[in-house]
C-alpha cells in the first residue's frame, strides 16, 4: 500500500526532476572541491538541495526535509565563508547526497523513507560546526562510519573526555555538545557511545590494503551514493543504480519536436485527401495528361512527407548524452581518492545526441573504461612527476557525432600501452600461442584486453584484476551493433575509441540469397563480398577454406548455419568479421543493401533470427544474428519453430497483412 495515495503522477514528477537535480549537485560538488571559492557553484548547490526540499516537503517526506535542511545548512556557512571545502567536508556533503539518493529508493517504492543515519547527522553537525578536520584521533566519526559492517549493527564510537578549550580558541566541551546534544562526561578514558550504522558511509580515503577486501560493485556503488546491501525486493530501498535494472520505458521529448510530428501528420492527412480525389477522377475516366501529372506531383509530396515524419518521430528517440555523462565526475572523483590518485573527469560533447535505449545500456560500459582509465590508465603521483607529467591526470569522456555514427572516446594521460607486454601476459596466461603472438600486429596486440581472463593485474583488488571487465565492455556495446577500438601511446596515454549507429530503430543490411530466398545480415559486419571460385577453395583440418590476402578464412554456409539442405554451390562469399573471428559466409546471390526498420518477434523467435523487416516490393525478410547462428551452428531448430516453418508462417496473408 502506497503512503502517497493519489499523489503517484506528483511522485513520479518530483522522483524524474529530482533525480536530474541531485546528480547536477554532485558533479557541481566535484567542480567545487577544484574550484572551493566558486561562489556561482556554491549558489547553484544551494538551490538545487533546495528545491529538492522543497518537493519533498509537499510530499511530507519529513526525513528527507531534515537531511535535506541541515545539510543546506553546512552550504550557507560554505557559501558566506564561514567554513572552507576540505576533502573532508566533501567527503560528507557527498555521503549527504548518497543518503539522499537512498531515500528516493524508498520513494520509489511508494514508503516514506526512514530517518538518516545518527553517525551522518553527527558527521554533517560536527561540518557545521568547524570541527571536522580537528575532532582528536579518539573520535574520527567519518573513519568509524566508513569500517562499519554493512549490516546495520551498532557501532562504538569513542567520544572525547572534557577537556579545557585548545590553545587555538575551539572549545571541545562546546563542540561536543553541540554535536550529540548532551554534556562530555568528565573522565580521564574515553566514554563508548552506540550509535546505528550510517546509510550512506562517508568516503574517505583508504589504504589498498582495506580496498582489496571490497568488490568491484560495492566501490562502484559506493562511488554513486548507495550500499552494497540494498537489494532489488528488499525491505530496505531500491536505490537508483538498482531500479535502472529495470528499463525505464518512459521518455522526455521537447514539445517543439511534438508539434513538427503534429504538423507534418496533418501534411499528409491533406495529401491523403488530395490522393482520394485523384483516384475517383481517374476511376472516373480521367486519364488526361493534366490528372496524371497531379497524380505524380501528390505521390511525390507524400513520399517527401513520410521521409520526414519518419526522421521526426526518430529524433522524439534520441536524448542528450549529457544525461549519461553526468553521474560520471562523482564515480571518478570517489575512485580516484580511494585509489589515492589526483584525477580529473572532463567532459565534452554533453549535448551530442543518441537513441534513449542506448543510453541505458551504454552505461555499464562506460563505467568499466572509466575505473580502467582510473586504475590502470593513470600512474601514481611520484610516478608521474617523475616522468615530468603534471600532478594531475586528465581522463577527458567526449562524444560527437560522424555521419550517421555516434562516437565516445574515453582518453587518458597515463602510461599508455606496451604491446610486447600485452602478448607476453596473453601467453602466459595461456590465451594465445607464441605462434598467435608473433604474427600480432599492435593493433591486434591491443585488443588482447578484450579476451575473457585477461588482465595485466598482478593482484586481484576491489577495481580489477578478475580480467571480465572489458569483455562485458566489448560484448555490451556489440550487442547495440557497435565497435570499440583501442588507440595507445607508451608514455602518453590511451583512448578508446566506440561507435556506435545513431539509433537502434534502423539497422543497414546486406540482402543475401539462398535460391530465391531473401535474408538479411548486418551490414556492419561485412567487410568484402568475394567471388568462390571452386579453384581457390582448399580443405584445412576437415574445413573448407579461403586464402585472402595471405590469410586463411574458413567457409561457412549459410545453408549450414540455418540447417537447410544445400540445393546448389554457393557462387559467392560475403567476408564477415565478428567479435570471435572472420570468415567467409556462402550464399547464392545478392540482393542488394537496404536500411532495415526492424520489427520484433514477440510470439516466437528461432535462435539465429534477430527480426524481420518489410522490403520495399513488401515481401517479408529475416534479419539474422549471425552470433547465435555461429553459436549454434548446426542446429535447424530455435524454440522449437524451425526457420522453414518460420518462413511459411511469414509468408501467410494473415501476417502480411
Amino acid at each position: 500500500m502506497s503512503d502517497f495515495g493519489g499523489m503517484e503522477d506528483l511522485l513520479q514528477d518530483f522522483l524524474v526532476e529530482a533525480g536530474d537535480l541531485l546528480s547536477g549537485v554532485d558533479n557541481k560538488l566535484v567542480d567545487l572541491e577544484r574550484v572551493p571559492n566558486d561562489k556561482g557553484l556554491l549558489n547553484d548547490i544551494f538551490r538545487g538541495f533546495h528545491t529538492i526540499k522543497g518537493g519533498a516537503g509537499f510530499l511530507n517526506a519529513t526525513e528527507l526535509v531534515t537531511l535535506c535542511h541541515l545539510t543546506e545548512n553546512l552550504f550557507d556557512k560554505l557559501r558566506n565563508g564561514e567554513l572552507v571545502v576540505t576533502p573532508e567536508v566533501m567527503d560528507v556533503i557527498l555521503s549527504s547526497t548518497g543518503a539522499v539518493r537512498d531515500m528516493f529508493g524508498y520513494l520509489e517504492q511508494g514508503v516514506q523513507p526512514p530517518a538518516a543515519a545518527t553517525s551522518l547527522i553527527e558527521s554533517l553537525r560536527l561540518a557545521i560546526a568547524g570541527g571536522l578536520s580537528r575532532v582528536p584521533p579518539a573520535a574520527p566519526v567519518a573513519q568509524a562510519a566508513a569500517a562499519a559492517p554493512q549490516a546495520a549493527a551498532p557501532v562504538a564510537v569513542a567520544v572525547p573526555p572534557a577537556v579545557a578549550p585548545s590553545g587555538d580558541g575551539l572549545d571541545w566541551n562546546a563542540l561536543f555538545e553541540t554535536v550529540t546534544g548532551t554534556k562530555p562526561a568528565v573522565a580521564p578514558t574515553p566514554v563508548p557511545v552506540t550509535i546505528e550504522a550510517p546509510v550512506a558511509p562517508v568516503v574517505i580515503h583508504q589504504s589498498d590494503e582495506a580496498l582489496a577486501h571490497k568488490t568491484p560493485e560495492q566501490v562502484i556503488k559506493a562511488a554513486v551514493g548507495r550500499r552494497a546491501t540494498d537489494k532489488p525486493g528488499a525491505s530496505g530501498p531500491v536505490g537508483r543504480r538498482d531500479s535502472e535494472k529495470t528499463r525505464d520505458n518512459s521518455i522526455r521529448v521537447d514539445t517543439s519536436r511534438l508539434d513538427q510530428v503534429l504538423n507534418l501528420s496533418g501534411e499528409i492527412g491533406l495529401t491523403k485527401n488530395r490522393l482520394n480525389a485523384l483516384r475517383s477522377d481517374i476511376l472516373n475516366g480521367r486519364n488526361d495528361t493534366e490528372t496524371l501529372h497531379a497524380l505524380d506531383l501528390a505521390v511525390s509530396q507524400l513520399d517527401l512527407l513520410v521521409s520526414d515524419l519518419q526522421n521526426a518521430v526518430m529524433k522524439t528517440r534520441m536524448q542528450p548524452i549529457g544525461r549519461l555523462f553526468q553521474k560520471y565526475p562523482r564515480i571518478a572523483r570517489d575512485l580516484a581518492r580511494n585509489l589515492g590518485k589526483d584525477v580529473e573527469l572532463v567532459l565534452a560533447g554533453e549535448e551530442t545526441e543518441i537513441d534513449k535505449t542506448m543510453i541505458e545500456d551504454l552505461s555499464d560500459p562506460i563505467i568499466h573504461l572509466i575505473r580502467n582509465a582510473v586504475d590502470h590508465g593513470v600512474e601514481d603521483t611520484q610516478e608521474r612527476l617523475a616522468n615530468g607529467k603534471p600532478e594531475k591526470s586528465i581522463v577527458r569522456l567526449e562524444a560527437r557525432q560522424e555521419g550517421d555514427h555516434i562516437v565516445i572516446l574515453v582518453a587518458d594521460d597515463g602510461r599508455g600501452m606496451n604491446a610486447e607486454r600485452l602478448r607476453a601476459k596473453a601467453v602466459e596466461k595461456g590465451l594465445i600461442t607464441d605462434e598467435e603472438a608473433n604474427t600480432m600486429d599492435e593493433r591486434q596486440s591491443f585488443n588482447l584486453v578484450f579476451l575473457p581472463g585477461f588482465s595485466m593485474a598482478s593482484q586481484i583488488s576491489d577495481v580489477s584484476g578478475r580480467g571480465v571487465g572489458m569483455d562485458v565492455v566489448r560484448t555490451n556495446i556489440q550487442k547495440l551493433n557497435g565497435s570499440i577500438d583501442i588507440r595507445s601511446s607508451l608514455g602518453k596515454g590511451t583512448t578508446f575509441v566506440i561507435s556506435l549507429p545513431l539509433t537502434l530503430a534502423i539497422l543497414p543490411v546486406l540482402l543475401v540469397r539462398l535460391g530465391e530466398q531473401p535474408f538479411a545480415v548486418p551490414l556492419s559486419m561485412v567487410r568484402e563480398i568475394l567471388p568462390i571460385e571452386p579453384a581457390e577453395v582448399q580443405e584445412v583440418g576437415g574445413r573448407a577454406t579461403m586464402v585472402v590476402r595471405g590469410e586463411v578464412l574458413p567457409i561457412m554456409p549459410l545453408t549450414t548455419l540455418l540447417g537447410w539442405e544445400p540445393v546448389q554451390t554457393p557462387e559467392y562469399g560475403v567476408l564477415m568479421q565478428s567479435a570471435e573471428q572472420s570468415f567467409i559466409l556462402a550464399i547464392d546471390s545478392f540482393a542488394g543493401r537496404e536500411d532495415a526498420v526492424i520489427k520484433s518477434l514477440d510470439d516466437f523467435r528461432p535462435k539465429g533470427v534477430a527480426g524481420v523487416t518489410t522490403l520495399s516490393n513488401g515481401q517479408i525478410v529475416l534479419i539474422l544474428d549471425m552470433k547465435e547462428l555461429l553459436g549454434a551452428l548446426g542446429d535447424t531448430r530455435g524454440g522449437g519453430v524451425s526457420r522453414r516453418e518460420l518462413l511459411a508462417k511469414l509468408a501467410a496473408p494473415a501476417l502480411a497483412a
